[in-house]
């Protein structure tokens, strides 16, 4: 059981050495060698969990946008209305990307790079599916503008990529107030004109 310990903290241990790596250097500055030493294992423990850069690379984006999807789904509700689920979510997204910086900002780097391959990224979507659904019945319902998942995913949630970054740099605090005028930004990006 202590090996099976010790090797579950070795690959956590590389999971975040990559984080915060590549939240600092970018992924093109964190050779396998830097990502070892930071995690303290020797270069060659990494190929015992990943089969190169790649693959270190996507799983840890995998596994952060797991943790980010399954706090943003945590409270939701199917039977909730259209507006009531999306600020729920929205709202819940916001308080990730605040509480869990360094997982937010990874992520972002994420979304603006070709490291992550396409199969990779199309697995990030599929852990968004209740909001994708959301929007969907939204759509349906006449509440949404009939968008693009993408579209609707730029105009109502990427925004907050922007706002926690400018914050952790100290352009701004996101308090009670401004977060609530960004969701109602948010949801007017996305709603219909009544």
């Amino acid at each position: 059981m202590a090996a099976l310990q010790k090797s579950i903290d070795k690959r956590n241990a590389l999971i975040n050495a990559t984080i915060e790596l590549v939240n600092n250097d970018g992924f093109h500055a964190t050779p396998m060698s830097k990502i070892a030493k930071m995690a303290c294992v020797s270069p060659a423990t990494i190929y015992l969990y990943f089969e190169n850069k790649q693959d270190l690379v996507n799983k840890t984006y995998l596994e952060v946008k797991s943790s980010y999807t399954a706090y943003a789904f945590a409270t939701y509700d199917e039977t909730m209305s259209v507006k009531e689920g999306f600020e729920v979510i929205w709202k819940r997204i916001a308080e990730f990307k605040l509480k869990e910086d360094a997982y937010a900002m990874f992520l972002a780097q994420c979304d603006n790079t070709p490291m992550i391959d396409e199969e990779s990224r199309q697995e990030g979507i599929r852990h968004l599916q209740p909001l994708l659904d959301l929007w969907k019945r939204g759509i349906k319902e006449g509440v949404i503008k009939p968008m693009s998942d993408y579209m609707l995913y730029a105009y109502a949630i990427n925004p907050l990529s922007f706002l926690t970054i400018a914050q952790n740099r100290g352009a701004l605090v996101l308090d009670d107030k401004q977060l609530e005028q960004a969701f109602e930004a948010a949801w007017s990006s996305i709603k219909v004109c009544e």
